[in-house]
């Protein structure tokens, strides 16, 4: 349960037992006792889908209820021990406002969270790409199965729908690539569900190793600003290293985003 500070609000506006309202600030603070990843563009991007709804002042800044910060933590916790997609949160907590006591799933199987990840998953990779240019940004790699969430060949191919040819081929592009013990993690199942996706528009594997070109520039970069976190000595700025790199990852996808749109408009001119 999380903890939100009771009295005055002092500089940082904290909730206190009147219900008086909060910043984003806050908000990031008192979730990170217990979700300490949690950045401010995921808690953006929560409001975004429609997940919470702060209020804001005449100047636009938003101000959390205790009540908006208790179903943000409702749904990380959703997120982090169910591996579950944000429709299916929403819909679980709307029919909790109608005074209907809907069941959770169990926690997910490691196996289930790779497809659950891949499948559409605030924070998974085809949820990531397909919100990029959300205003609000979306979240990279929040609520993640850990690496040992994996799937077979067999599962590859149906969650995917393509052949073993088509796989092999992918993995010859460099575009799909398994793990030594043979097995495929979320992100990889999202690269092939898009690969599939372009497919059917003509697009080959051939055609797409400039974009794994590009992607692997981007992740350089990356890890170039937060190479110097990683090998700090205080284990809490290593851990940063992990919110920045999401973040990074985040403006960069939505930059892509952004850059083609304006290509693309330019070309229709």
């Amino acid at each position: 349960m999380l903890r939100t500070p009771s009295g005055g609000t002092g500089s940082s506006g904290a909730v206190g037992a009147e219900g008086r309202l909060v910043s984003i600030g806050t908000v990031l603070n008192l979730l990170r006792e217990e979700f300490p990843e949690v950045t401010i563009s995921k808690i953006r991007f929560l409001e975004a889908e429609g997940l919470v709804e702060p209020q804001r002042t005449p100047s636009g800044y938003r101000k959390f209820s205790t009540e908006d910060v208790e179903r943000l933590g409702c749904v990380l916790r959703m997120q982090r021990d169910h591996y579950l997609p944000l429709r299916v949160i929403k819909e679980h907590l709307e029919a909790r406002a109608r005074g209907e006591a809907p069941q959770l799933p169990a926690p997910a199987k490691p196996r289930d969270a790779a497809l659950l990840a891949a499948d559409g998953q605030e924070g998974g990779p085809v949820a990531a790409l397909g919100e990029a240019a959300v205003p609000a940004g979306a979240e990279i790699g929040a609520a993640v199965p850990s690496p040992a969430a994996r799937i077979g060949r067999e599962e590859m191919l149906s969650a995917t729908g393509v052949t073993e040819s088509e796989l092999v081929e992918w993995e010859s592009y460099g575009l799909v690539t398994a793990h030594p013990d043979g097995g495929f993690d979320a992100d990889a199942v999202a690269v092939a569900r898009l690969v599939a996706d372009l497919g059917r528009f003509g697009l080959e594997p051939r055609h797409l190793r400039a974009m794994k070109a590009a992607a692997d520039r981007q992740a350089g970069l990356v890890e170039q600003v937060v190479a110097p976190l990683r090998r700090h000595r205080n284990p809490q700025t290593r851990a940063h290293a992990e919110a920045t790199t999401r973040e990074l990852a985040t403006l960069s996808v939505r930059l892509h985003a952004a850059l083609m749109q304006a290509a693309l408009h330019a070309g229709s001119h």
